[in-house]
């Protein structure tokens, strides 16, 4: 089967009730293949239904900071603060977490390189070249372009839907950020670099409570995000029945 058209899924964190919108969602859409961005793990109540949804539609995932985080806690080490908002949530899924799961966690490579349909495609979690940096401003946009010689690349991390895009030559030259917060296409220009980033399904921060996620099509080069509405009351349940720190719960009614 000819892969062209891409499902992009970032930020996930563990929110089964946002994971299964976007699915139905995007399936009636049509896609070919699954990947995702990172961040499947962390905050969220649900770690190993995501983890089995993911494995179910072999999707081909890239680290995140929390998920780079989970495994470092397996080794003994300490990332975050076990007691802080993050590590509270890691360690609790950590105990959730089937031998398989974490099999499959530990397979999971900190950035892909891909050729689909003809054009190279780079996935990572943070910026082209680390899970670890945001690409959320001009100036890091510029830095990351000049750090990074490919044409396409899918990240997520900032949890914020928007194309930044450069002209072939000195980044300094032509760079521009397109917002996507409430959805919407973007044609990548002929001769153009593009990093794109779908969003959070899991935890919006753009002030949209609704899910987000992308769809790449490399063939016609147009990236389009989708929001999708979901039953952000169930997930608040499930994190307080996990006696998870209620922030968590609190924050996905506001989109914050």
């Amino acid at each position: 089967m000819l892969i062209v058209r891409l499902l992009l899924v970032s930020d996930i964190h563990a929110n089964l009730a946002a994971f299964e919108a976007v699915l139905a969602d995007a399936d009636r859409r049509g896609f070919d293949a699954v990947y995702c961005l990172g961040d499947a793990l962390g905050y969220g109540p649900r770690p190993r239904e995501v983890m089995r949804l993911l494995q179910t539609r072999e999707a081909s995932c890239v680290l995140g900071n929390h998920d780079a985080w989970a495994l470092e806690f397996l080794r003994g080490e300490a990332p975050v603060r076990r007691d802080g908002v993050v590590g509270q949530a890691l360690n609790w899924q950590l105990s959730c977490l089937t031998p398989n799961e974490l099999e499959f966690l530990a397979q999971w490579p900190d950035g892909r390189d891909e050729r689909v349909d003809g054009t190279d495609v780079r996935f990572r979690h943070g910026s082209p070249m680390s899970y670890l940096e945001y690409v959320d401003s001009l100036a890091s946009a510029r830095e990351a372009f000049g750090r990074w010689e490919g044409r396409v690349c899918c990240v997520g991390h900032t949890h914020v839907p928007g194309v930044y895009t450069t002209l072939q030559g000195p980044p300094g030259d032509w760079l521009r950020y397109q917002s996507l917060t409430a959805g919407g296409r973007f044609s990548v220009p002929p001769n153009a670099r593009v990093i794109l980033n779908p969003g959070s399904v899991g935890q919006p921060r753009d002030g949209d409570a609704r899910a987000s996620y992308g769809l790449l099509d490399v063939t016609r080069g147009i990236f389009e995000v989708v929001r999708v509405s979901y039953d952000i009351a169930r997930t608040q349940v499930e994190v307080r029945a996990a006696r998870l720190p209620d922030v968590l719960a609190a924050r996905l009614e506001v989109g914050r």
